[in-house]
Order: structure tokens, then C-alpha cells, then sequence
């Protein structure tokens, strides 16, 4: 570790198995008494040896105190802070891969497990970027990386200052702006854009999307529902649409089988 530079740390078992096999530098991983090496924790302890990153054992008490989530489940390590990182690299990405560029952002969503949902699906579905305001939204946290469950160490997220500058800014690089609501003009699965390099939107709970990105939107889209329950969360909104549009361009490229 650096002496002076911030130190973040990575709470549960499979954010910190994921940062060690994104290989992510660790400073250390404290390890609960007691928690038996099996499963995840053996692979962790493997991975941990390979890469030579110490492994102390500690009082499950001592871990609760640095925790600041209530799920560590016996498993911390202390990292130095992420190197903050730009959607144009996401951008870069797509473009080496021969891929049609996938973006999400998050639209004020204030939520660290909505919003760790989200990253999650993000890097599921092979977005290749996630904005997400620097104000007046989830920070990145120890809560959030929990919810993402190690995605935060696999896909770029990039903390913007102005969503709707940088929205803009992604028009500019050939990208469409798709913005979700209940009462979209569009239905999602027959939104064409979703074909094409795309920014998908998701709002906060309730209020959904602000009122300025939804002007600017290229297509307001929304999900299609028989139940009575008017709307979705908005990780499962997100989630839909990030797998409607990974769906759609298997079709296009005629691999429309599972991934495996």
C-alpha cells in the first residue's frame, strides 16, 4: 500500500474473489475465525496465495466493527482506492470487440442495492460501461459493491458530473439515448435502437427519470406488463433492458443459443 492513499475496502466473498481474479492489488484479507475454507473461501484463499496477498485471521468481532455493511460473511480485504476510470474507455472496448457500444445510466438512483443491481446486470448482459452522477445518486460504496457482487471489479463505471452533458457527449460518439418509464411512447421490444450503439436510462424509484434527460431522449421506452402492479424496480426494469438488447443482438449476429 501506498503510505497516504486512501484505502477502500471490498466486503462479502464474492466481491473480494472477484477482485482477486480481476486481479486487483490487496493490501490484505481478514478472514473471520472460525469460517471454514470451503467453497468460495477455499478459492479465495488460493487465489489470495497465488498472487501473494497476506490472509490474517480475526475475531468475527473485529471484522463487524470495519464493516460497514451487516454482510460481510466473514470476509474483508483492504484495497487502495480504484483508479477513477471514463466511459470513452468503455467506448474503446466496444469498438476493438467489432461491438455495437451498450451503456447504462443511472438517473439519479440514490438506492446502493438498486444500484449494485444494476452494475451487476450491466456486466452480465456485457454492457460495456455504467454512468452514474457524481451527485445526487448512490455513491460507490461498500453496500453497492455488495449488491454488484464483484461486477464493480469487471465492468467500467464511470462518476459523471453531468449526466445530460455527458449524454450528450455520447450522441456526439454515434449513440442513441433510450430512456425507460412506465409510460414510454415505445414498447422496449420494438424499440430499434436497441439494435444500434445505445445509452439506456434508468430513473430513480417513483420518479423515474428527470424530466431533461427524458426531453433529450432519443425513445422513451417502456416494458410491457399484464399484472396489476402498474411499474417494476428499477434493477429488474434495468435488467430487462439490458437483456432484451443483448437478446436482440445474439439474434442479429445468428448466436442466439445460450452462453455457457
Amino acid at each position: 500500500m501506498v503510505p497516504g492513499r486512501p484505502v477502500e475496502v471490498i466486503e462479502g466473498r464474492q466481491p473480494v474473489r472477484e477482485a482477486l481474479r480481476a486481479g486487483r492489488p490487496l493490501h490484505r484479507i481478514l478472514i473471520a475465525d472460525g469460517a471454514e475454507s470451503r467453497g468460495t473461501l477455499t478459492e479465495i484463499l488460493s487465489l489470495a496465495r497465488s498472487a501473494g496477498v497476506r490472509v490474517d485471521r480475526v475475531p468475527r468481532a473485529a471484522l463487524d466493527a470495519r464493516a460497514t455493511t451487516k454482510a460481510h460473511q466473514g470476509v474483508i480485504a483492504e484495497a487502495a482506492a480504484a483508479a477513477s476510470r471514463s466511459w470513452r474507455e468503455g467506448l474503446q472496448r466496444a469498438r476493438e470487440a467489432g461491438e455495437p457500444p451498450l451503456f447504462l445510466a443511472l438517473d439519479g438512483i440514490e438506492d446502493p442495492h438498486n444500484a449494485g443491481a444494476l452494475v451487476r446486470s450491466a456486466e452480465v448482459f456485457g454492457a460495456h460501461a455504467v454512468l452514474i452522477p457524481k451527485r445526487r445518486a448512490a455513491p460507490l460504496s461498500p453496500a453497492m459493491a455488495k449488491a454488484a457482487a464483484g461486477a464493480l471489479e469487471h465492468v467500467i463505471v464511470d462518476q459523471v458530473t453531468n449526466l445530460d452533458r455527458t449524454l450528450s457527449s455520447c450522441r456526439e460518439e454515434g449513440m442513441w439515448v433510450v430512456a425507460l418509464a412506465g409510460d414510454g411512447d415505445v414498447r422496449l421490444d420494438e424499440c430499434r435502437l436497441l439494435d444500434e450503439p445505445v445509452v439506456i436510462v434508468v430513473g430513480k424509484e417513483g420518479a423515474g427519470v428527470s424530466s431533461l434527460v427524458r426531453k433529450r431522449a432519443d425513445a422513451v421506452c417502456a416494458i410491457p406488463i399484464v399484472g396489476r402492479i402498474g411499474s417494476l424496480n428499477a434493477s429488474v426494469a434495468g435488467a430487462i433492458a439490458l437483456w432484451e438488447t443483448a437478446r436482440r443482438r445474439r439474434v442479429l449476429r445468428g448466436s442466439d443459443s445460450p452462453q455457457k
